[in-house]
């Protein structure tokens, strides 16, 4: 029986412990090979600590652990360095204090082992004498593992908590980066006792983060030859999880292809590069594997509170942000504006590459997968909307609904939900206003539908029909207004020839005409042909 290596980010104990491991060895060995100072970008629960670790133990010459890999047919030396790991997980830095304790405890044991001078009260001129030490005394240069580099400042970003330092108050965010700036200073005066350097983290670093002043790391985030090196693909997918999806398809009466699809449509998805490699969340899928269930597991393992914060900030909504093309710049430099939350929510992994125009050199950016636009979507709808009922209860409701071709139910649903939104979130002071409320309100509802099955926003030749909805057995166009009438509507949906395209479709199909007012801030009229 398979044993998944959940919550277990050690290459060692999942080598000897007989937990399954995905390959990666091949790549990692062409990384060490060809460079110097990396740094990598993924989201959370992506790999990035079992990389890691893996190199960890690659680099402290410990070939027994790689037997079998495709590492062992290329390494022949096996070479011993100094290896210096530093991870910030697990460590909560909205305290004030709390980083520097961290970096403090850090350096000083290494002091204990390779010496300490007196000369040096900066933490970062302490790290590079060290890493000279360690140089003379292995005879081979360091290696410095750093992981999650930036959650000491995503952890405070954007919250306002404050610190004191030399009797001025600062913000911690603030201080948290100077701080760290300090600390990877140490890359550029301790150069030459440097053999190998990576950085791994949830956000790309900018010209004014905490690595200015240093030698800027080969940023492989987007590089096609290391997309796959976290994460996994459709090939290993099925190389190395066959029993599961085997087993599983048998529980959910389906066949092993009817599960990939499944399994592909919930958790794949991703690409890192131009090449558009689909990757599949490793979190999600080895859970899956394991509880033989399909859920969120990804998204429910911890809420993007700082995410939450950059949205309520913001003045774009998700349908502004969501299946547009952008220039690399506008969504992979990271810098904390939040006017300009788009940068945050790709490199968190809420958003991820779908396409690439060659000609423009744009990148379209959507949802990864359905877990993820699930959860997002979810989120940020009862975030901004604060409804008294339960986002995720209801879309089940409606989806019921819709899936029994129940009209006078969906009128219901969509009645009471609208009107559980209280009065202070819809009260917008101008016409611009509501509209866009109204407008972003539907996007956010039917966008969680979506999840379960197909919603469009067709492009036709007349114009574009405000929702097009399908199921199994019913196709649902509707229409919606805002303080005028339903048959105004039903009247667009004809003039515009809507159901056209489905006239030789064999579902039951219904043409819905919405009149929401802005007075009551519900349905008034709904009409059905």
């Amino acid at each position: 029986m398979m044993k998944y290596p959940i919550g277990i980010q050690s290459f060692d104990r999942i080598i000897e412990d007989g937990f399954v491991y995905v390959d990666k060895t091949e790549l990692i060995y062409q990384l060490v090979k060809n460079g110097t100072i990396y740094f990598l970008s993924r989201p959370r629960r992506f790999g990035k600590s079992l990389l890691v670790s893996t190199l960890k133990c690659y680099f402290q010459g410990r070939k027994e652990l790689f037997r079998g890999l495709a590492i062992d047919k290329l390494e022949t030396e096996w070479a011993e360095y100094p290896v210096f790991h530093i991870d910030f997980n697990g460590t909560n830095f909205t305290q004030s204090g709390s980083l520097e304790d961290i970096v403090e405890g850090l350096v000083c044991t290494w002091e204990k082992e390779y010496g300490r001078t007196e000369e040096f009260e900066d933490i970062g001129k302490r790290f590079a004498y060290v890493l000279h030490q360690a140089h003379k005394r292995y005879g081979k240069r360091c290696v410095v593992l750093i992981d999650e580099y930036d959650k000491p400042i995503l952890d405070v970003l954007d919250t306002g908590y404050k610190t004191t330092i030399d009797g001025k108050e600062r913000l911690l965010e603030d201080w948290h980066r100077e701080v760290l700036k300090g600390f990877y200073s140490t890359f550029k005066s301790a150069d030459e006792d440097l053999q190998f350097v990576l950085l791994t983290g949830v956000t790309k670093f900018s010209q004014v983060s905490v690595f200015s002043g240093f030698n800027q790391p080969a940023d492989i985030s987007m590089a096609s030859q290391y997309e796959t090196l976290c994460g996994i693909t459709q090939e290993e997918l099925e190389h190395y999880f066959a029993e599961p999806i085997e087993t599983l398809a048998k529980k959910c009466r389906t066949t092993p292809e009817g599960m990939k699809m499944i399994l592909k449509r919930q958790y794949d998805g991703y690409h890192f590069s131009d090449n558009l490699t689909g990757v599949y969340n490793p979190f999600s899928l080895l859970n899956t594997f394991s509880m033989l269930q399909l859920r969120d597991y990804w998204f429910a393992s911890g809420t993007p509170t700082y995410l939450v914060r950059l949205l309520n900030h913001t003045q774009e909504d998700l349908n502004e942000l969501t299946g547009r093309y952008y220039r690399p710049e506008e969504f992979v430099d990271y810098k904390a504006d939040v006017e300009k939350p788009l940068p945050m929510i790709y490199q968190s992994g809420y958003l991820t590459i779908k396409d690439y125009n060659l000609r423009r050199g744009t990148f379209l950016l959507d949802f990864p997968n359905n877990e993820v636009k699930n959860g997002f979507v979810s989120m940020v709808a009862s975030s901004y909307l604060k409804p008294k009922e339960s986002v995720d209860s209801w879309i089940q409701d409606v989806l019921d609904a819709l899936e029994a071709g129940d009209l006078e139910q969906l009128r219901k649903l969509f009645t009471s939900f609208l009107a559980s939104i209280p009065y202070s979130m819809r009260s917008k002071k101008d016409e611009a206003e509501k509209e866009r409320f109204f407008h972003y309100t539907l996007y956010l509802i039917f966008r969680l539908i979506s999840v379960y099955t197909v919603y469009t926003e067709k492009e036709q030749s007349q114009g574009r029909a405000d929702c097009i909805v399908e199921t199994d057995d019913y196709i649902y166009i509707f229409e919606f207004k805002r303080d005028g009438t339903a048959d105004e509507a039903l009247a667009q949906i004809e003039a515009k020839g809507y159901a056209r395209p489905y006239e030789a479709d064999p579902r039951t199909l219904y043409k819905i005409g919405v009149n929401f007012s802005s007075e009551t801030g519900t349905v008034e009229e709904w009409k059905t042909i």
